[in-house]
């Protein structure tokens, strides 16, 4: 009788151990998928700026596209936005100030996916 007491109670540690196993095991998969779907739901497009001054002397900016995909772009100067498109792995025309009080402090650019901004579509490619 004593054995198969000690058997049974090695068949319910084991069976107990094996739910605790998939729980945890069920558990770490799903903190596993929330930091890769997380990623994702804060990633921002890779792009560059390009400073510097035309034969006149007038300072002017470039945007460079580093992904696979369209960007709605914006470049402003000292408060004036001019909207663009912007294709993959492509780089922007060059914006010049038309003011040589102007330095690359004053220019603000800004890129985000084009899916996320439609009303970019209409804009011309930068």
């Amino acid at each position: 009788m004593a054995k198969h007491i000690k058997v049974m109670y090695f068949i319910f540690n084991r069976i107990s151990f094996m739910q605790n196993l998939k729980t945890s095991i069920a558990g770490v998969f799903i903190v596993l998928m929330c930091f890769v779907f997380a990623d994702k739901a804060f990633a921002k497009p890779k792009y560059k700026s390009f400073f510097g001054h035309s034969l006149e002397g007038f300072a002017r900016v470039q945007v460079k596209n580093e992904t696979s995909k369209d960007l709605a772009c914006w470049v402003a100067i000292d408060g004036h936005k001019i909207k663009f498109r912007l294709p993959a792995l492509n780089m922007s025309q060059w914006y010049t100030t038309n003011d040589k009080r102007f330095n690359y402090q004053n220019f603000s650019t800004w890129c985000d996916y084009i899916d996320l901004h439609p009303e970019y579509q209409k804009y011309n490619r930068g």
